[in-house]
């Protein structure tokens, strides 16, 4: 049996949505900025223990200043979320609460995992602080540059998928 899910990349431009997806799919990480342009699409097969087969179908999205400015159809249908922020540029998670906000109102059922990127450049500690003072937990901090944290977020992402 398959399952197959809708998991869409959000964030703003340059906070490493693309250099994510390509860690979990390819484990590569290209040094060079190439900025998305609309979408790309991707898809990732994972055997589950009980036999089934989960198709992880991974919408890389061209970087944006809001969730509510992103094009409704890329949205529709979405199972999950992986809103990325960059941990070295606080204006990549300053509205974070608002875009939270924005997405459990228009898209309740949505599973929402919000990621902070970058470890490797900078100190998690201002935005965990900074975000936790507004009522945001962040759940994974990772690097795509490295890998660490990648795995475990797309490992979180699938366990919340599965019922």
């Amino acid at each position: 049996m398959e399952i197959t899910k809708k998991v869409v990349l959000l964030g703003r431009y340059g906070v490493g949505k693309s250099s994510i997806a390509r860690r979990y799919l390819l484990d590569i990480f290209e040094k060079d900025y190439l900025p998305t342009l609309g979408v790309q699409i991707k898809k990732k097969i994972i055997d589950l223990p009980n036999g089934t087969q989960l198709s992880m179908i991974i919408w890389d999205l061209e970087g944006f200043a809001s969730v509510s400015k992103t094009r409704a159809s890329y949205l529709l249908g979405s199972n999950a979320f992986i809103y990325v922020f960059d941990v070295s540029r606080p204006f990549t998670y300053g509205g974070l609460g608002e875009e939270l906000n924005y997405m459990k109102t228009h898209f309740p059922l949505v599973e929402i995992k919000l990621v902070g990127n970058k470890i490797d450049l900078g100190d998690t500690e201002e935005a965990s602080s900074h975000l936790k003072a507004t009522g945001i937990q962040i759940e994974h901090f990772v690097s795509a540059k490295t890998g660490e944290g990648i795995q475990n977020l797309f490992q979180s992402l699938t366990k919340s998928l599965i019922p």
